[in-house]
């Protein structure tokens, strides 16, 4: 059970559910080891020539109210049994995505999105299976299996019993050796099924790409493989399922003709009734069904076995960025400070190298630098996307380690530059951090990001649905909505990544006025590669290499004439250049 420590808590909550379905299934079991009784004794009597009218009317009535009870035995098992088995898939389900939720940003640049997709679909429906079906084939295979035996001996004595259960050891080799081979390829089956979901994951999001590249053929080409490997991975599955389930009959068979044998001779020479032997040959025939579901049963289990393996490697990682144990909630007020921090990824070379700065609350900087210059690690490291090394990185005078993230992250408006928009309304992208929002805030974030005007120039305006990551808009009107939506959570820490890289310079200079009143009440960080975007700042910071090497105003940094000035001069051509 080691493998299924994570779904204790769903057993301890569930228990008597299973308890419930397993009495019911137990019930069916009874009822059907009474019927071949029944026919025993209704044989006997009609070969003795006992068996009136009213006796044959009375086994018809009993008859009947044992199959009653079968049924109705078996819709409440199904209700107990299947019912909480999908109750256990939806418990894991949102065990598995509440715990990726949690997990670090590090570990999905490790492992892709299809992958992932996998585990919560396929994987856990093989659990489910587990747990439903399998718990009611095993139930069966036990509890009628040892009744059966018991009743067998009670009707023909223990020789002709035994002689019907010499080939029972041969099963449970073959299937225990089986058993082993269907958990190793059905593993395979579920990383085969992963690449292939992967694979049409990648495809079906970047399929703009692959037809401005004409690469369609390729694609295909590659999909393809990835099926086909899906395909095999389940034919190897298969020969080994195929090749257990007839066994268990050929040696079921078996049995059946050692019974017939010996059986039919102990009748003939009144050993036994012919009612006891048509008894017996129903209880054999019962018998037969156990046999056959322990192929059944090692299958469901074993894949259960492989899903569940492959979820506890999920649910065992930690996340790397996780609230220590003296943590603090934080009322933000926006005071930011660097003390000498030296930041390296991975034991990589260092990303940020003896950053030392003070941004006082209500302030807005601005950092400007080469691509790779470390401006976006300062962000990932404000966010707690990353951890800063202890005493390097504080908020108000406090650690960042000590602050909890909940209270970090909510006291700070990011807008990344990467602009991911969800597949709903432009209304609830920009409402996307609030639980209660008025139609009110949502138009006034949508003003101060100057994208008002665009949103009511579409046919629903503000519910118009976006496509999938917001291919409806364009890339400015993309940055616009993702500006409205840092805006709306009225945060301490507003920090701008790259964000207007994607309008032109009359829109950026319309939204950075827009901006000017909600900067002005905040601490801003102000990330771009453009001068035009930065140079209203209260303090421009000069990127180069992971480290700080110019910081002024404008004016003062033009008068430096290094970097930020050769930058300068180079936009101010560019855009003469445009004019021209």
């Amino acid at each position: 059970m080691g493998r299924f420590k994570f779904l204790k808590p769903f057993f301890k909550q569930y228990k008597w559910h299973y308890l419930f379905g397993l009495f019911w299934l137990l019930l069916v079991n009874i009822m059907q080891l009474i019927i071949p009784r029944v026919l025993g004794n209704l044989t006997d009597q009609l070969a003795i020539g006992t068996l009136n009218s009213d006796g044959l009317i009375r086994y018809a009535g009993i008859i009947c109210v044992i199959a009653f009870t079968i049924a109705f035995s078996r819709f409440m098992w199904r209700i107990f049994i299947i019912g909480t088995s999908r109750k256990l898939e939806y418990f894991l389900r949102n065990r598995l995505v509440g715990h990726l939720q949690k997990l670090s940003p590090a570990y999905f640049n490790h492992h892709k999105t299809g992958d992932l997709m996998a585990h919560a679909t396929n994987d856990i429906n093989a659990i489910r299976m587990a747990f439903g079906q399998g718990v009611i084939m095993i139930t069966d295979a036990v509890v009628i299996s040892v009744i059966t035996v018991f009743l067998m001996i009670n009707q023909v004595g223990v020789a002709l019993t035994l002689i019907a259960m010499v080939p029972l050891p041969f099963i449970a080799i073959g299937a225990r050796m089986m058993g082993k081979l269907i958990h190793k390829r059905f593993r395979a089956v579920q990383e085969a099924f992963s690449n292939l979901t992967d694979k049409t994951q990648e495809n079906l999001s970047g399929i703009r790409v692959v037809k401005a590249f004409v690469q369609e053929g390729a694609e295909i080409h590659k999909f393809n493989e990835a099926s086909q490997k899906h395909v095999n991975s389940n034919m190897r599955l298969v020969k080994i399922w195929g090749a257990l389930h007839p066994l268990i009959q050929v040696i079921s068979t078996i049995s059946l003709l050692l019974v017939l044998g010996f059986g039919g001779r102990a009748v003939i020479y009144g050993d036994i009734s012919i009612g006891d032997f048509v008894a017996f040959n129903s209880y054999l025939g019962m018998m037969i069904w156990p046999m056959m579901a322990i192929g059944w049963v090692m299958n469901v289990i074993q894949r259960g076995a492989a899903s569940m393996d492959r979820i506890n490697e999920i649910l065992l990682e930690r996340p790397e960025i996780r609230d220590a144990k003296d943590a603090q909630d934080l009322q933000v007020k926006g005071e930011i400070e660097f003390k000498d921090l030296t930041f390296s990824y991975e034991k990589g070379e260092p990303a940020l190298k003896n950053i030392n700065l003070k941004i006082s609350q209500g302030k807005t900087v601005a950092i400007i630098g080469r691509t790779g210059s470390g401006k976006t690690t300062l962000v990932n490291l404000l966010l707690r996307l990353v951890n800063s090394p202890e005493g390097t990185l504080f908020i108000d005078g406090v650690d960042i380690n000590k602050i909890k993230l909940k209270s970090l992250r909510e006291n700070i408006g990011y807008v990344p530059q990467d602009n991911f928009l969800f597949s709903t309304s432009i209304s609830e992208n920009i409402a996307f951090a609030l639980d209660d929002y008025t139609n009110t805030q949502v138009t006034d974030a949508a003003k101060f990001a100057q994208v008002y005007d665009n949103i009511m120039d579409f046919p629903e305006k503000f519910e118009t649905m976006m496509g999938e990551r917001g291919v409806t808009l364009s890339g400015g009107q993309k940055q616009r909505v993702s500006i409205a939506r840092a805006i709306i959570k009225d945060p301490s820490i507003l920090i701008l990544d790259d964000s207007l890289s994607a309008v032109d310079t009359h829109t950026e200079e319309e939204i950075l006025k827009g901006l000017k009143t909600i900067m002005a009440s905040r601490t801003s960080i102000i990330i771009s590669h453009r001068v035009s975007t930065v140079k209203e700042a209260d303090e421009i910071l000069v990127m180069d290499d992971g480290e700080i090497i110019e910081r002024g105003t404008h004016e003062q940094l033009v008068e430096h004439k290094g970097l930020y000035y050769q930058l300068h001069l180079k936009q101010l051509l560019e855009e003469k250049l445009n004019k021209a």
